[in-house]
């Protein structure tokens, strides 16, 4: 096998998994706002390949989501990629400058802060729209409802792909899919 087709046949197979983690891992957090564990599985795919492949595997799984088990149309599938990016293709960015442990982690950190930043903005520029509150609401939710959830959120993210990102990596060696 070639390395574009393993690179494919491995992208295609982490698509696969961030899609059944997200339609079997979704726990509901606070009000409206559910938990995910697709983000891992981007920021991994980030980490092996970069910052475009993140982009690419976020972008399939949430056309996959919008059109099978979301509830939330082409403004959830809007919000998703942007989580997604926000946190993988950062991460995966600043590890591809610094390929090392320390690495992974000031990537997966700066992912956890940028995902926290960029769906605050998101939260109050969309969340409006997409459920219908008027904006002072949501002005109100932002740091005692939607600050917590990102946090935990970007928290979780980087911790199990902390944990994941080497056995994964080698088991996709053992199968000599890297």
């Amino acid at each position: 096998m070639n390395s574009k087709t393993k690179k494919l046949t491995t992208v295609g197979m982490l698509c696969a998994i961030a899609y059944v983690a997200t339609a079997i891992g979704r726990i509901q957090l606070v009000l409206f706002l559910k938990y995910d564990p697709k983000d891992i599985i981007i920021a991994i795919s980030g980490l092996i390949f970069g910052p475009f492949t993140s982009f690419s595997v976020a972008l399939i799984v949430s056309i996959v989501e919008m059109f099978t088990i979301s509830e939330n149309g082409i403004l959830g599938f809007l919000m998703n990629v942007i989580s997604s990016c926000s946190f993988a293709c950062t991460a995966s960015f600043v590890f591809k400058k610094k390929r090392n442990l320390s690495g992974v982690i000031i990537g997966l950190f700066c992912g956890w802060g940028c995902m926290v930043l960029v769906m605050m903005l998101w939260n109050y520029l969309i969340t409006p729209i997409y459920m219908g509150y008027p904006r002072a609401a949501v002005v109100e939710l932002l740091i005692p409802v939607f600050l917590p959830f990102n946090l935990i959120k970007g928290g979780l993210n980087a911790a199990i792909t902390m944990i994941l990102y080497k056995p994964i990596v080698t088991a996709l060696g053992h199968s000599h899919l890297l």
